[in-house]
């Protein structure tokens, strides 16, 4: 086999981990091996490739079992380890490995994050220390087309997180890259663009402000920000060119073509380990090791073998980095790089040095434009107009000017020159402050796109195949029927006349939304939390993404879990209208008695009487909703004594199909006589997995469950949508029947919270 169809191969293997619902058990993967190793060594050149496949597949699945195995085996009770901390943010936050489990060396080492504890002493990388661990598998919010931070963690093998009840320190010492990280911290401190200069230096992100993140993902900058191939590839080019300016002046026996990429490559392994190995930077270091290995060989090899080689060895190295958004990334734009200077390249005309480079700038920018927008639209949701002109400045400026002074002020850092360091340092934070200065001025050029036009994306390719193939010339009708179908969601019309009630899986808080005919009703909008709200994070891009425009919101009550992104919403569709008990300005009132349509649905409020003076959770807002034949109850966070007094006149009302469980599930909602009027099919729970209050609770489980109810919890199943019609009801549970994946599993204790 050829190495680039070995290659091929394997990625093929690696692949199915995307999207198998469960992974295949040990002895199963043992059974691959055995037949993958009889076909690889048959002579037929079909059963080689199938028996390469079935190897590098049981590579994969190996891998991917020992990502789980942690979490199945160390969440049961109290474990002593020796962790060694990765990262720390000095309080109550610390990233590590566990490096020995009960005496035990751990090969790997499993990540892990624990929250809520302060260390003894300050916590630095490099450090180790004995624990006793209380630990719980990863479990991530799930919603469609939501950012999946359960696939994250495994990609960044962080498998578990949790608390420590005892640590006692075993090395003190902070490892060399901490401290050289922490002087360095301090010596940027009183410039203007420090966090940024340490960014792009040592990838440290956590300084830098929200509103410089979102300055740069609008302009379609944000790229530059992370330790990428571009800065690691730019230093190993610095010592390649250093290296061949040596050889002009040493004798020609002694000059070799090896050295230089040699050398290169060993001083880009020393900078991504000095910046974190992070994901991006190991990619990275892998990648160089290939290209270095196919130079050495004295063979030519074509742009797509070198690009299939690396991603390759990537996988190998790395089963799980297939999961990685930024592999996608990384992956898709050298591939996209490649196609457009293949099929469309840089224009051959006769032009002044300095505008014949700006047309290539062009060229490459309005390439990397077009042929990016599918891994765009499909991992951020849209795609920025600015950045055609944004990155003709940034890139230019940020990989020529601005990195090589940061990696000079790094490289004087180490040494007794504050005057040269600081003039460099000087000059590196003016050179960013133009380049912001820049990028301010700049409209906000982000078009959100929803997932109607996902496959509208892929024009730019098929439009660039056909010219280059003359396709409109030979295949007429076929080019014409593929604009058509690619227009599909212009001129499609809904068939069916039903409704839906989406309960969005935003952890300890409450968001439903009410949707018909394109448009919805909003019944809470979740939690807040300093520096942020679910609407921002969820919700609203929930909305775009499926082409919903909500027209109104009905707020429960004030609490902040229900009530958290109502300001962010408002922002957003400042036409929306807000009904609530709280007599706020700009509200209109949910009280007893009121009557509403909406898309041809009823809407009445059956709580808090409006002369009650209730607030908090027995103030909040009942609604029901009904079509005539199927009938929702939203009930916020009502508990018992107000269940009662809801109940003592209006219980004939209350008969729902569907029922939104008050309170999270708490016991001090949800009483039999509700439970029994309500006389439902389906009760739907929003809460989080992990809350402190061990919500929903299992006597209200049980209860629902004695009565018919169907018990489905966002905690065990992610978002749930019902849909009614005519004809019935239907339930999907995103964690198992629209997205099963094994990523997505409940993982560690199988009754905990939900």
């Amino acid at each position: 086999m050829s190495l680039s169809a070995l290659a091929a191969c394997l990625i093929l293997a690696i692949f199915p981990l995307l999207w198998l619902p469960v992974l295949p058990e040990l002895p199963v993967i043992q059974a691959t091996l055995v037949v993958g190793v009889a076909l690889a060594l048959t002579r037929v050149k079909a059963a080689h490739y199938a028996g390469f496949w079935l190897l590098f597949f049981a590579w994969g699945g190996l891998a991917a079992l020992s990502a789980v195995w942690p979490m199945q085996h160390l969440t049961t009770g109290p474990q002593k380890a020796e962790v060694e901390i990765i990262a720390s943010d000095g309080a109550t936050v610390h990233q590590g490995r566990i490096v020995r489990l009960n005496g035990r060396r751990m090969l790997p080492a499993v990540g892990i994050t624990l929250y809520g504890n302060a260390l003894p002493q300050t916590g630095c990388a490099g450090q180790r220390w004995n624990m006793t661990l209380s630990l719980r598998a990863v479990h991530g919010q799930l919603n469609e087309g939501g950012f999946d931070s359960q696939r994250y963690a495994l990609t960044q093998h962080q498998p578990l997180t949790g608390r420590f009840t005892h640590a006692e320190v075993k090395e003190s010492r902070c490892s060399l890259r901490a401290r050289y990280l922490t002087s360095l911290t301090t010596t940027l401190s009183p410039y203007a663009w420090g966090p940024v200069l340490l960014g792009l230096g040592m990838g440290e992100r956590l300084a830098v402000t929200p509103e410089i993140k979102n300055l740069m993902r609008e302009t379609g900058t944000a790229h530059l920000m992370a330790i990428s191939g571009l800065h690691i590839a730019l230093a190993a080019s610095v010592i390649w060119l250093l290296a061949r300016g040596i050889q002009f002046f040493i004798p020609g026996r002694w000059v070799g073509w090896r050295a230089p990429l040699v050398a290169g490559f060993f001083f880009a392994a020393f900078y991504a380990w000095l910046t974190g190995m992070q994901p991006p930077a190991l990619r990275t270091v892998v990648s160089l090791a290939v290209y270095l290995a196919l130079q050495l060989s004295g063979r030519r090899w074509s742009s797509w073998q070198v690009w299939l080689v690396c991603v390759a060895a990537i996988l190998l190295v790395d089963p799980l980095a297939v999961l990685s958004h930024s592999l996608l990334l990384s992956a898709f734009a050298v591939a996209a790089l490649i196609f457009w200077y293949q099929w469309i390249p840089n224009p051959r005309w006769s032009l002044p040095w300095p505008l014949r480079t700006g047309v290539n700038l062009l060229h490459l920018q309005l390439g990397m434009l077009l042929l990016l927008l599918p891994v765009q639209v499909v991992v951020f949701h849209g795609f920025s107009l600015s950045s055609l002109v944004a990155n003709l400045i940034a890139v230019p400026l940020v990989t020529f000017i601005s990195v090589p002074l940061i990696l000079l002020g790094m490289w004087l850092h180490l040494w007794p020159f504050p005057g040269a360091e600081n003039a460099v340092w000087l000059l590196a934070d003016r050179s960013l402050s133009l380049l912001f200065g820049f990028l301010t001025t700049l409209p906000d050029g982000w078009i959100t796109v929803d997932k109607r036009w996902l496959w509208l994306t892929l024009l730019p390719w098929g439009a660039i195949i056909a010219w280059r193939m003359r396709g409109f010339r030979v295949y007429p009708i076929v080019c014409l029927s593929a604009l058509i179908l690619l227009t599909f969601p212009l001129w499609r019309k809904s068939t069916t006349d039903g409704w839906s009630v989406h309960m969005l899986d935003v952890g300890q808080g409450l968001a439903m939304v009410i949707e018909r005919r394109g448009r919805v009703i909003l019944y809470d909008t979740g939690p807040a939390w300093p520096g942020g709200d679910s609407a921002q994070q969820l919700i609203i891009p929930w909305l775009r993404w499926h082409h919903l425009h909500p027209e109104g919101v009905i707020v429960s009550h004030e609490h902040l879990d229900h009530i958290g992104g109502l300001e962010s919403l408002r922002n957003a569709w400042p036409e929306m209208w807000i009904r609530s008990p709280l007599g706020w300005p700009g509200h209109g009132a949910c009280f007893r008695g009121q009557r509403w349509q909406w898309q041809g649905l009823t809407f009445t409020a059956h709580w808090p009487i409006s002369a009650s003076a209730q607030r908090g959770n027995n103030g909040s807002c009942v609604v029901k909703i009904e079509d005539g034949v199927h009938s929702l109850l939203l009930t916020g966070d009502i508990e018992a004594q107000g269940e009662k007094a809801l109940l003592s006149r209006h219980w004939q009302y209350l008969a729902s199909t569907l029922i939104q469980v008050p309170h999270h599930g708490s016991n001090t909602s949800s009483s039999v006589p509700l439970v029994q009027r309500a006389g439902g099919q389906i009760a739907l729970v929003s809460a989080s997995r992990y809350n402190a209050w061990r919500l929903p609770s299992v006597k209200v489980a049980r209860r629902y469950k004695n009565e018919g109810y169907l018990w489905l919890t966002t905690p065990r199943y992610g978002q749930i949508t019902v849909t009614f019609s005519q004809q019935g009801w239907q339930i999907r549970r995103l964690r198992e029947q629209i997205l099963p994946r094994w990523y997505h599993q409940w993982f560690g204790a199988p009754g905990d919270n939900g």
